[in-house]
């Protein structure tokens, strides 16, 4: 458990409230962007140290998605709170993100495999990560590019929600044939069990 990747996800987690504080405690939303925008590029560190140093755990493959999620949704609403970012970008957002999270626990109660995420749903976290620190500054009145960075967010957050559905849709028979194999792997060790 106490691998180099887990603390590495798990600081990551205990930096969400330092975003909370710098936007809403400290009024900094250039600093609470910069903040947002840092763990969310740091996604990929804690990954490559495992795969790196072998420090592939189930630990990590849960806590890592996990972590990804809680930021990508306390940035959202924040941001929404805030007024930096408009609701029909926000709420689709959020929304993917709370269909994919009761999927997940309905899957885990059902006894389906664990499923690895997609490479549409890394790009989508991807994009939001990019988009969302991009409206944030876009509100702030000392950063000059307010227009250009108004412009790439919208942009991005498009790419970003299309991503997003696109990955929704593909889980739905990933999600199938999960549980499944989770039944049937599960049939087959209480089988084995009975027989010894």
């Amino acid at each position: 458990m106490l691998t180099v990747p887990n603390i590495i996800t798990s600081v990551r987690l205990c930096l969400i409230p330092v975003f909370v504080w710098l936007l809403f405690g400290r009024d900094n939303r250039a600093g609470a962007a910069v903040m947002l925008a840092a763990l969310g590029a740091t996604d990929w560190v804690d990954g490559a140290v495992a795969r790196k140093f072998n420090q592939v755990s189930n630990l990590g493959k849960i806590l890592d998605p996990v972590a990804d999620r809680l930021l990508l949704g306390t940035g959202v609403i924040c941001i929404l709170i805030d007024g930096a970012v408009p609701a029909v970008v926000a709420i689709p957002v959020v929304g993917r993100e709370v269909l994919v999270s009761l999927a997940v626990l309905a899957l885990a109660a059902l006894g389906a495999k664990r499923i690895d995420v997609t490479w549409a749903g890394k790009m989508a976290t991807f994009a939001n990560m990019v988009a969302f620190p991009l409206f944030l500054l876009s509100h702030d009145e000392a950063f000059s590019l307010r227009g250009p960075a108004r412009a790439i967010a919208w942009t991005v957050a498009l790419v970003g929600i299309g991503f997003g559905y696109y990955s929704l849709a593909k889980y739905v028979p990933i999600g199938k044939a999960a549980l499944r194999e989770g039944r049937a792997g599960r049939a087959g060790s209480d089988g084995r069990g009975g027989n010894t």
